[in-house]
């Protein structure tokens, strides 16, 4: 999803799709809480970022604290944190007049600590090891100066890709919060077109530069949405927490039918195209769940330590088992049986063949042709069940805080930015940092462990034919790394 605010009266418009449109997607923002500096471990003041030394570049900058608990703008030193600004309209318009935030006068936050201080940042990391370096954000909230007249305000937002819980709810609130608290009148809705994955955001940011080679007084804020979790740097999508809870239904109703028939093996087709954590979360939730199959985790079917041989020997103790499986999942072996060429769809991703149907046959066919073992296979796909239904009580809070969250951003004059949950603090974030890598499932990280200790699934990596798909660096990364803590 995307805003762009303009001053009507003294900007000229854009021409209509210059560029194509994108989408402000929602996550969630993370905390500047706890900080671990290299020479103050323990130390607990706060910090103040001496900014007037700093000009508004779009670019890295590294900040280093002293032990009164100051920080100095240090560009050669060993320093301890990064400070990833955001672009601001007075980069390219030096001369724009800023004037006081209309939230001042506000019945709403007449006693609330209102306005954020240009010093407060959001740590990336709460957790550092003492010499290394960590990067920050600057905190959301609203300012005490805008760059926008509210009566001469005109605001456009736009929606891309599929459906999500709590799309509605940011939608809602980025009006409400624009006109309720800022009094701007003219707000837009602009009909547009799928573009899906993280071309929204892409979007946004070459709206964001061609804005600033024009001069044009013109704000554009970002939402990552996008239901799968995908997005780098933030905590969390919004509508995520909804789809876990959603998908926790068809996981029971799976395991009530394989409990009703001899040898049930339940299947349950998450959401997940090159992620699994719709289908990683929604199996640690459930106690029901004996195996977990995503994108990030190769597989094999046949022989000593496959998938074959664990499904028979769960049946044997159990006499049924329910497996969860990301969309995404074992794409190769369904290319292989129909001999599929690589296709793409129009916006460049490649187009996934419908592993839940491949998979309801395949055991099945194995079981009774090679094991000479009867089993009842049941099949469950909640896919539009998950994404379109209304966002629960946890998502419209979040989704309340991302919409007023850009809204601030953008009357302050930040552009090319998104907003997400950092450590459970919201953060303005420029928009490369969240395009330029997709977050996946880390097969090193303790919640993938969690879920191989919760289901007691094989993990398929000790065979030859799974490490020959996997590249070299991770393996080699998951044989030289230890997991501490479970």
């Amino acid at each position: 999803m995307e805003i762009s605010l303009n001053s009507a009266s003294h900007s000229p418009s854009l021409p209509r799709n210059p560029i194509p449109s994108t989408s402000l997607s929602a996550t969630r923002f993370t905390p500047t809480s706890s900080i671990s500096f290299a020479a103050n471990i323990a130390l607990a003041k706060q910090f103040s970022l001496r900014r007037q030394l700093i000009s508004r570049q779009n670019c890295l900058i590294k900040v280093q604290a002293s032990t009164d608990g100051a920080i100095d703008v240090n560009e050669e030193d060993n320093d301890d944190f990064i400070f990833e600004d955001v672009p601001h309209l007075t980069n390219f318009l030096p001369d724009l007049p800023s004037y006081p935030n209309p939230l001042k006068k506000s019945q709403a936050y007449a006693i609330v600590k209102t306005f954020v201080s240009p010093e407060d940042v959001v740590a990336q990391k709460v957790v550092v090891q003492k010499d290394s370096q960590g990067n920050t954000f600057s905190a959301c909230r609203a300012r005490e100066k805008v760059y926008f007249k509210p009566e001469e305000v005109r605001a456009c937002i736009v929606t891309c890709g599929g459906l999500c819980p709590g799309l509605n709810t940011v939608i809602r609130e980025i009006v409400c919060g624009l006109s309720n608290m800022y009094g701007v009148d003219e707000i837009l809705g602009i009909q547009v077109y799928i573009i899906g994955g993280d071309g929204t955001q892409k979007g946004a940011a070459a709206i964001s530069k061609e804005v600033e080679r024009r001069g044009l007084k013109v704000a554009v804020a970002g939402i990552p949405k996008t239901i799968d979790n995908d997005i780098s740097v933030i905590d969390k999508s919004f509508g995520f927490d909804t789809a876990v809870e959603e998908a926790q239904r068809a996981i029971n109703a799976a395991h009530v039918e394989v409990e009703s028939v001899e040898n049930g093996v339940g299947i349950v087709k998450l959401m997940g195209r090159y992620s699994g954590f719709i289908a990683m979360h929604a199996t640690l939730a459930s106690r029901d769940v004996d195996c977990c199959l995503i994108p990030e985790s190769p597989f094999y079917l046949e022989g000593q330590g496959g998938l074959f041989e664990f499904v028979e020997q769960r049946l044997k103790e159990n006499g049924h088992m329910v497996i969860v499986l990301a969309e995404g999942a074992g794409q190769e072996y369904i290319a292989q049986s129909f001999h599929a060429a690589d296709e793409k769809d129009a916006s460049g991703n490649r187009l996934l063949l419908d592993v839940g149907l491949w998979f309801l046959f395949l055991p099945q066919d194995h079981f009774t042709n090679v094991r000479k073992m009867a089993i009842s296979m049941k099949y469950i796909d909640p896919t539009y069940m998950i994404r379109a239904i209304p966002s629960n009580a946890s998502d419209n809070i979040y989704c309340t805080l991302l919409a007023q969250s850009a809204v601030h951003g953008a009357m302050a004059g930040f552009t090319g930015f998104t907003v997400g949950p950092v450590n459970s603090r919201h953060a303005y974030i420029p928009i490369s940092r969240v395009t330029e890598t997709t977050n996946t499932v880390k097969l090193t990280d303790r919640m993938w462990a969690r879920l191989l200790a919760s289901t007691n699934q094989p993990s398929f990596l000790s065979c030859e034919v799974v490490q020959e798909r996997v590249n070299k660096e991770m393996i080699d990364e998951i044989h030289n790394m230890k997991i501490t803590s479970i």
